[in-house]
């Protein structure tokens, strides 16, 4: 059994980070990565069309200048393999590979109340005494992969998005059947759409979404988001999303008229900022979400023109509010049900009741037969990648068994009763739902590495949330998200997605730059609500 100070579980993009931040401060500290090679997120998820949908020069780290003016993007919103390419950039510029193992996932983690310590084991078998634990698994990180009924019985090929195979698919020739209008399901549609003999979407839930606009970058975009590394580095963190735009208008200051000239104005602009930086209002004023929600509805259908597309592919007026749901971004994504061999199935009435050796079976009794399906169904947000691992804490309790009972944590990073470790990424902190997820990452694993090089210098050994603080916590979580709309539909932000899951949203819904303030005046208090011995 290997002795280390620290465990870091995951190489994406907070492992990385977390892992050079521990070391800098005399750590002993050891990576565990289920994957060949560092990337998480964009190391598993290398479907066709993933990519960026926050800005490439936000989408990064911002505590070392020479770091990032170092990289240059080659556009907007890369693709998966420049972003893995990155990943790499920054694994090797830190020198982190020698203190990672790769292809070991933690299959679990046992607290020793009598030493104080965790005893971590990998799959392969390996054996770990750490004092802390790190879960950089992230909030995505858990692929819903069986999700039908049947699905062992396909003599097709059935992949999901999550776990897509390195060497890809040749779709020449092939019917493909993609599940799922998600986020991943538009990526994937818009750009096989050309590739396949047929095309197959089957539609659950219509999605809003927003046009991206990507341009290339040259030297002279290079140099421009390179001398602003002072100004975001500054801002980033302290915006509502972490994104470098805000909101900054309210709705009752302006008439119709130059409401909807900003609404037209950041329609055009070609990324998220209609969702996360127009007008707060529409989160929480049921009126203003209304008319929001009506502008992009007609957007969407101004492209699509069809009766039978838009009652398909267009949420109606009453089914959830634009916002409330993740917003996607696209390219062309509504234009590829114009052509011929692309079929748009409603399945919202007319389920999927199984997968059978032919392809797509409906409850109807419909067979849509396919030679490849690809499952765009998504995750078990926020708590599946920590829950997926034995961990056990004090008292035989297991973190697993908890979050069946209560989705409950502290800040996000710690959860009472499993001293000694921490977590990024995970339910109650600002994540993938409502922040740019460099932005949050960063600030998460810099307060955590604070909090242990508290305990260092002040000879403590063990940290952990009271109880009284934990609650304290999720009432406050609870009362932001319950005065929005968010609380009036059910999504994968409140693990509705999954059947049995406890209902509570994922992601703090107060704010980054609230959430980092909250953060930092703990941290200056001497972490009061954590208990140290």
């Amino acid at each position: 059994m290997k002795k280390v100070d620290a465990i870091v579980i995951g190489a994406g993009v907070s492992g990385l980070y977390q892992i050079h931040q521990l070391r800098e401060q005399g750590v002993d500290v050891q990576g565990l990565e289920a994957g060949s090679d560092v990337g998480g997120t964009w190391y598993w998820n290398r479907y066709p069309g993933a990519r960026f949908d926050s800005e490439s020069y936000i989408y990064q780290y911002l505590f070392d200048e020479q770091l990032y003016k170092d990289w240059t993007w080659s556009e907007r919103f890369p693709a998966q393999p420049e972003i893995e390419r990155w990943l790499h950039y920054i694994t090797d510029r830190l020198e982190l590979r020698d203190l990672i193992q790769f292809n070991a996932r933690v299959a679990s983690a046992d607290w020793n109340e009598q030493t104080g310590r965790w005893h971590v084991k990998t799959e392969g078998g390996d054996e770990y005494d750490a004092q802390y634990v790190i879960g950089c698994t992230g909030m995505l990180s858990a692929p819903l992969a069986n999700r039908f009924k049947g699905q062992d019985s396909f003599e097709g090929q059935i992949v999901h998005t999550g776990l897509y195979p390195k060497e890809g698919i040749d779709f020449k020739g092939k019917t493909v059947g993609v599940i799922g209008i998600g986020a991943t399901g538009i990526q994937v549609i818009q750009t096989i759409a050309h590739q396949v003999d047929e095309l197959k979407v089957f539609v659950r839930t219509p999605q809003y979404a927003l046009p991206m606009k990507n341009p290339k970058y040259g030297p002279n975009d290079a140099a421009w988001y390179k001398s602003r590394f002072d100004e975001l580095k500054t801002n980033l963190p302290n915006t509502f999303t972490g994104f470098e735009y805000d909101f900054e208008v309210a709705w009752a200051d302006l008439t119709p008229e130059e409401r909807r000239a900003r609404l037209e104005e950041i329609h055009a602009d070609g990324s998220l900022k209609l969702w996360l930086a127009s007008f707060s209002e529409m989160f929480f004023e049921e009126d203003v979400s209304r008319e929001i929600s009506q502008f992009v509805r007609e957007k969407m259908c101004e492209r699509l023109r069809d009766p039978e597309l838009i009652e398909t592919l267009v949420p109606e007026v009453g089914d959830y509010g634009f916002g409330t749901h993740r917003v996607p971004l696209e390219t062309n994504y509504l234009e590829v049900y114009h052509l011929p061999h692309v079929h748009a199935i409603n399945v919202r009435k007319n389920a999927i009741s199984e997968i059978v050796p032919e392809g797509i079976k409906l409850e109807d009794g419909t067979v849509h037969e396919c030679d490849v399906i690809i499952m765009a169904v998504g995750f078990d947000a926020g708590t599946g990648g920590m829950s997926r691992i034995d961990f056990a804490g004090r008292d035989g309790m297991t973190l697993r068994d908890e979050w069946n009972k209560e989705t409950r944590t502290s800040l996000g990073m710690q959860v009472h009763g499993f001293p000694n470790l921490f977590m990024t990424g995970a339910p109650l902190a600002p994540s993938a739902a409502l922040c740019n997820m460099t932005t949050c990452l960063q600030q998460q694993t810099e307060w955590i590495n604070g909090a242990i090089k508290y305990m260092r210098d002040n000879g403590k050994s063990v940290i952990e949330p009271s109880e009284a603080f934990e609650r304290a916590w999720i009432e406050h979580h609870d009362e932001n998200v319950n005065a929005s709309l968010f609380s009036k539909t059910d999504s994968w932000y409140n693990g509705s997605n999954i059947e049995g899951k406890p209902k509570r949203f994922m992601s703090y819904t107060g704010g980054a730059g609230t959430y980092k303030q909250k953060c930092d005046d703990i941290a200056k208090d001497g972490y009061q609500g954590f208990e140290m011995a």
